[in-house]
């Protein structure tokens, strides 16, 4: 009998760092697969935010998270002001409140149209000094 416990107890030793691993997988491999579907794109998301706040200006037409277009017209280091409607009644805002840039959206389609128009002329262009 003592034999017998003698050889459960060595078992149990030497597959003990092997059964808290096998123990511990499921939670490390969750733990990853929210890190990248949910909180890197989070950060990302959070960093492009702060670029486009960051990089506001006089002139850019823009939508605050609270759905008020306008354009706007003094930026300060915290805070923007919009002019909106059509008697012009100006707003002031903190920047965290801006949702999205319209300005620079359309710039960044333009550039992007652009680019696919020029990747385009290439092709075609490699494509008819193939054909030479």
């Amino acid at each position: 009998m003592l034999l017998f416990l003698e050889e459960a107890a060595a078992t149990t030793a030497d597959t003990g760092a092997a059964g808290m691993l096998m123990t511990f997988l499921p939670l490390i491999a969750i733990f990853v697969v929210f890190y990248f579907m949910l909180i890197r794109p989070e950060k990302k998301r959070k960093k492009e935010a702060e670029q486009m706040r960051s990089a506001l200006k006089n002139g850019d037409e823009i939508t605050t998270i609270g759905g008020i277009t306008g354009k706007v017209v003094d930026v300060k280091e915290d805070k923007f002001v919009i002019e909106t409607g059509a008697d012009q009644v100006r707003i002031e805002f903190a920047k965290w409140a801006l949702s999205t840039n319209d300005t620079a959206a359309a710039a960044a389609q333009e550039e992007a149209r652009k680019a696919q128009e020029a990747k385009a002329k290439a092709k075609a262009a490699k494509k008819a000094n193939k054909e030479k």
